[in-house]
């Protein structure tokens, strides 16, 4: 198989395997999925052609993503992804709860989509400062 593309999109498609291996494999420790990391190894390789030999690293045998590479910006993008699904779902679980927990249907949608952009609002004009646990002994 060959594909076409400018350096750009090239160093665009590095950043998407990068970020696909590491939702796919960055919480499995021992445990990785072998075939996503050939994978990233096999794209990665091709920086070594195209003039971007610092975005790769040799470790263990294998061409990997370069200290540079992941320390240039692109765990940023991968946290604010992180906030932000983490504040849906929480906005989600708490508009449910005050819900008393229903199944999401057609006929309660508008209601629960009300209620997670208020927590979702607050969520964005002060965090996590005013959630409060009380924990049970």
């Amino acid at each position: 198989m060959e594909i076409k593309m400018t350096q750009k999109q090239f160093r665009r498609l590095l950043d998407l395997v990068y970020i696909g291996n590491w939702v796919l494999n960055s919480t499995r420790g021992n445990d990785r999925i072998s075939e996503y990391d050939e994978v990233e190894s096999l794209i990665f390789s091709q920086c070594l052609r195209h003039g971007m030999a610092p975005l790769v690293e040799l470790y263990e045998g294998e061409i990997i993503p370069s200290k540079a590479f992941a320390e240039g910006g692109i765990h940023e993008a991968i946290m604010a992804y992180e906030d932000n699904t983490f504040f849906e779902i929480l906005a989600q679980e708490l508009a449910l709860r005050d819900m008393d927990d229903p199944p999401i249907t057609q006929e309660n949608y508008d209601e629960i989509m009300e209620r997670m952009d208020t927590y979702l609002g607050e969520f964005e004009r002060h965090g996590t400062d005013h959630i409060s646990v009380e924990i049970e002994d």
